[in-house]
């Protein structure tokens, strides 16, 4: 059973560079506590090797990694107690800080579907090669949940609001916007990507700009779709500069009125359609992380995670994950059920500190490195 367990993290390589394989492709490469621990453990061996230059970051099959396992989560909360997933989510922005503050360089080969605990695992490595099979997202709105993982701070950092309609409507966007926006640093063709793999295999030295250099000998002109995310800049801006989610939403409603546009239309049918509350969270985490380092979002985020597995307020969570992902209706019961009914008092609270004796906000690891943020290409 063990063995079983272990080939789910594959770690292979050669002396100077390690690669770290996420092997669970029948779940999207979905991640684990077991997932989590390994990689934890091998990134730190890895570390403080003096011969290891840089570690890859790659995932098989279909997916790099399409988040954490919720379900799993869901029924060990179920089964025992919500601090049991609070620990286990420790543990996961643990090893998002580590990688985020690497001591050599973390280069992630994302190829297929980029989303939730995928995203925080390698949205602040130093170098993220993408394809134009790629394709990121924020969910988490849609099942009860709040853009986690360090989403506040890589965000909030995108140009203008683009963070704030990424994590409030859950779109997805490709390579190419992704490199645009500054989420990604490379863009190579998916025919290309053995080609990058097997030249980052002949590294042997930890500058970050000579890796940089050796990706680019493959990289590609990424094709910028007209009618892609950058082409709606100007309306996402208006929309989602607005103080509150109710005024984002109705200044979509205006737009939609004047311009036909199919984008709007579903933005405004997936933010109806999402919890209410983890708008209003989302909205306001993503805010406070435009001003806040990296540790400071993950300490915050960790503070809301556990009051929503905690229900302090509200059971959201829980029926998301039965509406969208175990009884399959996709007819979640959101209380409160409107926008409206979200009261800032109730919003604040997950924002503040967990009142349970033997509660501990999050402590992270002391690190050497700063975080670094790549800045959009256009």
């Amino acid at each position: 059973m063990l063995s079983f367990f272990i080939l789910q993290v594959l770690f292979e390589g050669n002396s100077y560079v390690k690669k770290v394989i996420l092997n669970r492709p029948q779940k999207l490469n979905c991640l684990n506590h077991h997932m989590v621990s390994e990689m934890t453990r091998k990134l730190k061996a890895y570390e403080i090797d003096p011969e290891v230059k840089a570690v890859v970051l790659k995932g098989n099959g279909k997916a790099f990694c399409a988040g954490g396992d919720v379900v799993a989560s869901y029924i060990c909360m179920v089964a025992g107690h919500w601090s049991y997933a609070a620990s286990s989510y420790k543990k996961q922005v643990v090893l998002d800080y580590i990688v985020a503050t690497y001591g050599k360089p973390v280069v992630a080969l994302i190829h297929g579907i980029v989303m939730g605990g995928g995203a925080g695992l390698s949205m602040n490595g130093a170098l993220k090669i993408v394809t134009e099979n790629t394709v990121f997202a924020m969910p988490e709105t849609s099942i009860g949940h709040f853009v986690d993982v360090g989403a506040s701070y890589f965000l909030s950092r995108l140009p203008g609001f683009l963070g704030e309609y990424l994590g409030l409507t859950g779109t997805k966007i490709r390579g190419p916007d992704m490199v645009a926006c500054g989420l990604a640093t490379h863009f190579v063709l998916s025919k290309d990507l053995h080609l990058v793999e097997r030249a980052l295999d002949e590294v042997t030295s930890s500058d970050t700009s000579k890796i940089s250099k050796v990706i680019s000998i493959y990289e590609h002109k990424p094709d910028v779709k007209q009618d892609g995310v950058y082409s709606r800049m100007e309306i996402i801006n208006k929309c989602f500069s607005r103080k509150t989610v109710e005024q984002i939403l109705s200044s979509l409603e205006r737009e939609a009125e004047d311009r036909e546009e199919k984008w709007i239309l579903e933005a405004i049918k997936s933010m109806k359609s999402a919890c209410p509350i983890s708008l209003k969270i989302s909205l306001k985490s993503i805010r406070e992380g435009r001003e806040q380092t990296l540790d400071q979002c993950l300490a915050r985020e960790y503070n809301i995670f556990c009051h929503i597995k905690r229900r302090t307020v509200s059971n959201d969570f829980f029926e998301g994950i039965r509406a969208m992902l175990l009884d399959k209706d996709r007819n979640p019961k959101w209380e409160p059920a409107r926008l409206e009914l979200v009261s800032d008092e109730m919003v604040d609270r997950y924002f503040s500190r967990v009142d349970e004796d033997d509660w501990e906000s999050l402590q992270l690891p002391a690190r050497s490195n700063s975080v670094g943020m790549m800045r959009p290409k256009l």
